[in-house]
């Protein structure tokens, strides 16, 4: 459990030499010469991430002395098309590096979780046991395994990144469907933001208890936009074994991606990226990170167009369309009497998180490909994108609170970035 790097500050902007000289140091303090070694970096769905950055100078620094692969740790995102890792990863590293993570097929399972300790962890809401998986790659005889990515604040687990990265990246089905389970049961309120939660204990205990082995250092990563340049600046970057690297990157993180207010906003308008959001189940960050920040009877605007489908992956594509986001007490239900939703206890989760609880309205504003009827279908108000971008116009808007016509706007270019809620939620 050893901090090999720690450099941080919530004004820093990490230059790319210094991110350099920081692996380096980072490679230096493992005190190996690897001769074969496996970076677990995040997807293009994480881009703000730097994690892209980072993998291209492993390859640049170290791919002339051992053989390196590359995972990305999708989780239960889509592989990664050739232009998406060229986005992400640059043009340098070859396109037969990179591996695909199957989170349904490609798994080895370690051992379980017993169902006493999925009780104690949710409070006795849940009885189950979990079973341990990761993908079988890690066993595959690499003397060095690098965990890449950004701490953020993450509506199922608290924080992002750390032994997530591992028992959600690269991990597999029952893990995955049963610890978003287990955060929904828990609260997603009581979880974001917080470096301990429930999920976290799961994810630690997992790999602290049957992973133990493996050669895995992880690099953190703290970004947040600078608002002289409007480009995203790494405020912080730690390096190590155990928790010391990530619960340091947690408390930079709280500094400067949490968004506390003074009161509830009742208007937000949150524009997503078409090139980072796809879906839905990535598109609802605009949900997830703000509705502890939206009053009763407020309204959060979501415009998306880049948004094709509502599930990553076919299986919860129909999942979403079928059950749509109705709140906790449809979904519980549904999981009682549904088969299908018992198999995939993630996406009820999903479900859950991706509701307003009947408390404030969303309307969700798609490009083209997907309709109106879709939209309402999963339980959402519709908007027409078009007319909404020619009254917000996004490309105007600054982050925060802005007056639209003489009403008070709180605009977010970008969910995935922070988290809002009211001081009062963090006291």
């Amino acid at each position: 459990m050893a901090l090999y790097t720690s450099l941080g500050g919530e004004n820093l902007a990490i230059t790319d030499d210094q991110l350099r000289t920081l692996i380096r140091k980072t490679l230096e303090a493992t005190g190996k010469t690897p001769r074969r070694m496996l970076l677990l970096p995040p997807d293009h769905t994480r881009l703000n991430s730097y994690a892209g950055r980072i993998t291209e100078i492993l390859w640049e620094e170290y791919s002339g002395s051992c053989q390196m692969d590359i995972m990305p740790a999708l989780g239960t995102h889509k592989a990664m098309t050739d232009a998406q890792l060229e986005m992400m990863f640059g043009t340098k590293i070859p396109k037969s590096a990179f591996k695909v993570h199957d989170w349904r097929n490609d798994v080895r399972t370690l051992g379980t979780v017993s169902s006493e300790m999925i009780q104690e962890l949710s409070g006795g809401k849940l009885d189950y046991e979990v079973n341990v998986q990761a993908n079988k790659i890690l066993w595959d005889g690499y003397d060095l395994i690098l965990s890449i990515g950004q701490i953020v604040p993450h509506e199922v687990v608290g924080m992002a990144n750390y032994t997530k990265n591992i028992m959600v990246g690269v991990g597999g089905s029952d893990m995955i469907n049963k610890s978003h389970f287990l955060g929904a049961a828990s609260g997603m309120e009581k979880i974001m933001g917080r470096a301990d939660s429930p999920v976290r204990r799961l994810f630690n205990y997992g790999v602290d208890t049957y992973l133990s082995d493996l050669p895995i250092v992880y690099l953190h990563t703290v970004m947040a936009r600078d608002e002289n340049t409007g480009k995203m600046a790494m405020r912080g970057f730690y390096s190590g074994t155990g928790a010391d690297a990530y619960l340091a990157a947690c408390k930079l993180c709280v500094n400067v991606n949490l968004v506390l207010l003074d009161k509830p906003l009742k208007k937000v308008v949150v524009y997503l990226d078409p090139e980072e959001f796809k879906t839905t189940w990535l598109g609802n960050k605009a949900i997830y990170r703000t509705r502890m920040a939206i009053a009763d009877d407020g309204d959060l605007i979501i415009l998306a167009p880049g948004l094709r489908e509502f599930g990553e992956d076919p299986q919860m594509d129909k999942l979403i369309r079928k059950y749509g986001y109705k709140g906790t007490p449809n979904t519980l239900k549904a999981v009682k009497e549904n088969a299908d939703m018992q198999a995939n206890l993630g996406g009820a989760a999903h479900l859950i998180h991706g509701s307003s609880e009947g408390r404030f309205r969303i309307t969700y504003c798609p490009g083209p490909a997907v309709t109106e009827a879709e939209i309402r279908g999963v339980g959402f108000e519709y908007g027409d994108l078009a007319a909404m971008e020619a009254k917000y116009q996004p490309t105007k808007l600054k982050d925060g609170m802005n007056i639209v016509d003489g009403e008070e706007i709180f605009y977010i270019s970008n969910p995935a970035l922070g988290l809002w809620a009211l001081k009062k939620n963090f006291e």
